[in-house]
Parts: C-alpha cells; sequence; structure tokens
C-alpha cells in the first residue's frame, strides 16, 4: 500500500464505496446522441431573483433544443450559514409561478422526482468523500492543517513580499509537501483539517476553452490548491458542482457570467476526476440604468429584482417569460411579428444568439409587452387568471368578479377577440380600475368635460340624448340617433367637416359621444360604450346621466 493509499484510509475509515460504484449508481442516462441535459443549481439563500428565473429559462429552453433534453433542479445548500429558512420553497414556488417546472431534481418540500439524486446536495456527503478519498489515494489531494491564523498571516505576507498572485500555492502551500508521517500525526493529534486540490498547474500556461455565448476564452490555468473539503467534511462549491454535474450527466452549464473566473479551476477539477468536462455557457446579468449609468438589478435596491414582484403585481406568467425572450434572443421579436398565435415554445431558441453583454431590464417594455399578451387573451382566460390573483391579493374585487360571473366576463368580452384588441391591460392589479365604473361599490363618479366643451353644452347633449336613449338598441340605430343630436346642438355628424371648416360647429359628434361617454363612465377612453351601455343596463344608464345631467345644470 502506497503511502498516498495509507492517508486516505487514514482520513476516510468510514467511506467504502468507491467512485466506479458511484459510475453504476448514476450510468449515463441513454439519451439520443446529442441529447441536452443542463440545471438550474441555486442556493437557498433568499427569494428568487429576476437573474434567477432569466437562467432557469435560458438551461431549460436549451434542453428544448434537443427532442429528449432533461431540465432538472439541484439545491446547492452546503454552505448552511447563509441559508434561510425556507429557502428551497421560495425557490421551487417562483419557478412554477412562471412555468419554469424542472423535468426531475426537487420538486417540493422533501420530495425529488429522477434517478440521479438526491438533489439537494447537503445530502450527497458521502459521495463527495468517495471522490476524495480517491483523489487522496492518486495523490491529487492532501490533507491541510493550517489555522484560520496562518491563512491570515500567509495573505499578510504575500501582500508585502508584493507576489503577483495571492493564495494557497506552490511555495506557500505550506501543507503539500508534509511527509505521511508529518501527516498521520497531525491527524492522530486530532489536529482539524481541509482537504486541498493538488494543482497541476503551471503559472505560464494557458487554457482556452468555447463559451456558448461568449465565444472564445483564453485565461491562465489554475495554479491554487484550492479546498474540496471544509473541516466539516462538507465540500466547497467548486468541487461540489463538479461531482454532482458528473453524476448527474449535466452536458451543459448554463449559469451566470460572475462564474467565468472560475472556468480554469472547474475545468482542472473535472479533468482531475476523470470527468468529461461539459460545454459552458456563461450568461450576462440583468442590468438597469441608474443615475445615467448601468449597474445589476439589485435584491437590496431594487424590488423588480424578486420575482415575487410579478406575482404580486399580477403580471401573467406569460408576459414576464415573453419579455424574458425578447432578452435572450435579439430574433424574438421578428419571430413574434409572424407568429403572433404561436405559443412560446415554438421559438427556435439558440444559445449562441445571446448577448456577450448584460440586458438591460426595462419595466414600460414589459408593460408594452404584457398589455399584448393580455389582449390575445380570450376573455374566460382574463377572468380565470386575474380572479385567481384576486382572490390572493385583492379581497374586494375577488368578491365583486366572483359573485356575477357572466357579468364580469361580459366586462373583460368588450372589444376582445377582434382584429385589433385592446390593449389596457398590463397586470392583474390594473382590473379594479379597469372594471371600477361597472360597479357603483367602486365607481367613483368623475365630470370634468374636455376643455372644448362647456357645461352648458353637455347638459343639452345629454338631455336631448335621454329624449331617444335606449339600451336595447343595436350599434347601427344607437350611433345614428347620437349623429342625429348634433345639428340642432350646434355640432355637426361629419368629423371631416369639422377638419375643414372647425369655426362653424361646436365639434363633431367624436365630441358629443364623449360627454356621453364621460357621463356614463367617468372616461374619456373605454372600450365599445354601445357594448358599455347594453351591459349596464337601462335603468343604470338612466340614472347616471340624469345624475350628470343635474350636476351640469
Amino acid at each position: 500500500m502506497t503511502d498516498y493509499e495509507k492517508l486516505a484510509e487514514l482520513l476516510y475509515p468510514e467511506i467504502t464505496k468507491t467512485p466506479e460504484d458511484y459510475e453504476k449508481i448514476y450510468p449515463e442516462r441513454g439519451l439520443s446522441e446529442g441529447a441536452r441535459v443542463s440545471r438550474f443549481a441555486p442556493s437557498p439563500t433568499g427569494f428568487l431573483h429576476l437573474g434567477g428565473l432569466f437562467a432557469a429559462m435560458i438551461a431549460r429552453l436549451n434542453t428544448r433544443t434537443t427532442d429528449d433534453g432533461v431540465f432538472f433542479l439541484r439545491i446547492e445548500d452546503t454552505d448552511k450559514k447563509r441559508e434561510i429558512e425556507d429557502g428551497v420553497s421560495a425557490i421551487i414556488t417562483g419557478l412554477t409561478d412562471f412555468g419554469m417546472q424542472p423535468d426531475e431534481g426537487v420538486m417540493g418540500f422533501n420530495e425529488e422526482s429522477g434517478n440521479y439524486g438526491p438533489y439537494q446536495q447537503s445530502h450527497r456527503k458521502e459521495i463527495y468523500q468517495t471522490i476524495a478519498k480517491s483523489l487522496v489515494k492518486q495523490g491529487l489531494a492532501y490533507p491541510c492543517f493550517c489555522s484560520e491564523d496562518e491563512l491570515t498571516a500567509l495573505r499578510a505576507e504575500q501582500e508585502k513580499a508584493g507576489t503577483l498572485i495571492q493564495g494557497y500555492f506552490g511555495e506557500w502551500a505550506k501543507c503539500r509537501n508534509l511527509t505521511f508521517e508529518q501527516q498521520k500525526a497531525n491527524i492522530e493529534a486530532g489536529m482539524p483539517f481541509t482537504l486541498r486540490l493538488r494543482s497541476p498547474g503551471n503559472p505560464d500556461n494557458r487554457i482556452k476553452f468555447e463559451d456558448l455565448i461568449k465565444g472564445k476564452i483564453e485565461m491562465p490555468e489554475n495554479i491554487q490548491d484550492v479546498v474540496l473539503l471544509k473541516t466539516d467534511g462538507i465540500p466547497t462549491y467548486h468541487f461540489a458542482h463538479a461531482v454532482d454535474d458528473h453524476f448527474m450527466r449535466t452536458t451543459h452549464v448554463v449559469r451566470g457570467d460572475e462564474w467565468i473566473s472560475s472556468v480554469p479551476l472547474h475545468i482542472q477539477l473535472f479533468k482531475a476526476c476523470g470527468y468529461r468536462v461539459p460545454k459552458f455557457a456563461h450568461i450576462s446579468p440583468i442590468m438597469k440604468e441608474d443615475n445615467g449609468g448601468k449597474r445589476k438589478l439589485s435584491k437590496r435596491k431594487d424590488p423588480e429584482a424578486s420575482v415575487s414582484f410579478y406575482t404580486e403585481s399580477g403580471y401573467p406568467k406569460e408576459s414576464v417569460i415573453e419579455y424574458l425572450l425578447t432578452i435572450a434572443n435579439s430574433n424574438f421579436e421578428d419571430w413574434r411579428k409572424t407568429n403572433k398565435d404561436a405559443p412560446q415554445s415554438a421559438f427556435p431558441f439558440n444559445l449562441k444568439k445571446m448577448s456577450g453583454s448584460g440586458a438591460l431590464f426595462d419595466l414600460v417594455k414589459l408593460n408594452d409587452v404584457s398589455k399584448n399578451v393580455i389582449s390575445l387573451m380570450t376573455a374566460e382566460e382574463v377572468y380565470e387568471k386575474s380572479l385567481k390573483w384576486a382572490q390572493a391579493y385583492d379581497e374586494e374585487l375577488y368578491n365583486l368578479m366572483s359573485a356575477d360571473e357572466a357579468f364580469a366576463k361580459g366586462i373583460l368580452s368588450i372589444d376582445r377577440g377582434t382584429a385589433k384588441p385592446r390593449k389596457d391591460i398590463a397586470k392583474w392589479d390594473e382590473i379594479k380600475d379597469y372594471v371600477s365604473y361597472f360597479y357603483n361599490s367602486i365607481y367613483t363618479p368623475d365630470h370634468t368635460l374636455p376643455e372644448n366643451i362647456s357645461k352648458e353644452d353637455a347638459a343639452a347633449i345629454l338631455e336631448a340624448y335621454l329624449k331617444v336613449f335606449d339600451a336595447n338598441d343595436d350599434k347601427d340605430t344607437w350611433f345614428n340617433k347620437i349623429k342625429e343630436l348634433c345639428e340642432p346642438l350646434g355640432f355637426t355628424p361629419n368629423v371631416k367637416e369639422h377638419k375643414k371648416n372647425p369655426e362653424a360647429f361646436k365639434g363633431h359628434v367624436g365630441d358629443v359621444s364623449t360627454v356621453i361617454r364621460v357621463a356614463i363612465t367617468s372616461r374619456r377612453n373605454t372600450p365599445d360604450l354601445h357594448s358599455i351601455i347594453n351591459l349596464l343596463g337601462n335603468d343604470e344608464i338612466k340614472a347616471r346621466l340624469e345624475s350628470t345631467l343635474n350636476e351640469y345644470k
């Protein structure tokens, strides 16, 4: 038995499995050639960030470019100091709310699905230690007995010496060349230790790799003897993710570009363990304009950084994903113009068409995208989705809309399903205002007139209209009655005629309609007024017209 093998047994006597055992437990997936397997692997340290949702969407879309690709959720919870209570549930809820459910992995509280688990790193300790023991046997890893104070002193020494690189490597790696006897004595004395990689890196060497988003990247080789296992035997992120991505058979690592600097180390770890290196795709962060500059969306500063902001505001999941797709691939908007009714899943997403620089988050554009998405929904869809939102966030609206389903759907049907549907609603928290004039309990009359119409003229219009009004008129009859009111009151039924000679008239038929619209809805711009009148009915319309008439008099 070599000294390395003796050391491995001394360090991990309780580990009896070998890497080969885990190769059998987690075999190749048996997917078709070229099938992509990718993951979203967050830490449960807070709410799901919009950037996290974006990364999950990209990873999932990447797997969907192949017929039997797999998208899984892994929870990287080895850093217990940063973990928050119920952080896993927050991640799963965030993904589910926006249609990013994984094919396998962590599916809920203490719930997993798939053959490559456990999918929480805190449950995989034995796997990591098995691979670590194998690395020790090969002389590729060693125990480090340096205390925090010693490591602090080491960094201070390097700063004083002016070394180009600071860290645990080369001549500074004090425990790298301890003899077996020294190591054994320290272990038997109960000295705490971390396990470090014996880096084969050379400071003169560089690595090259092809990033599927950023293109060709060249960087110095890793020379640091990084920690693989901490003193409690729990792995660092770097080591755990390499072991997990291998045994979960990940083909594509999709993640934020803050990890690019770690790629030389990660490639080195994959190779040291004897694993095939996956393909890398590093996503640029979502940025925000701030005082003339740009910065990353911040969890602390920006409420829109949390996906819960979109749920609580009532953005449909389809709208949020549609907007993120415009950020993901620059050709999405052109595709959408020619594929208006196609599902988002039909878009031919391509990692290589992603921007190499950070996309700028634009709430105004999100609202425009969402208005368009909602305008294409049926009244039934809008009713069901907005009612579900109201049940959670607006009890008053929920009670109003659920009390008379047919009436509520009638409101939402107006000007919907036409060649040019109205785009009034961007999110469900705007529904209450949108429907308010249909419900007296939340309707606040405001009969302010446009500047070009006097109260006297408005009163005359309403007085004349009340004499001919009938809520049961068809649209043509209704509009012809309004036209017939015009000339006796000094208005023209012909808009073009008014444009040619505006001084000859008090206004045109549109102005007459506006007076009636304001009297009934307190708004100058609404969906089809005839449909509104028909829905509210004779008694309610007459009551509003008479009340407004008295106000103008």
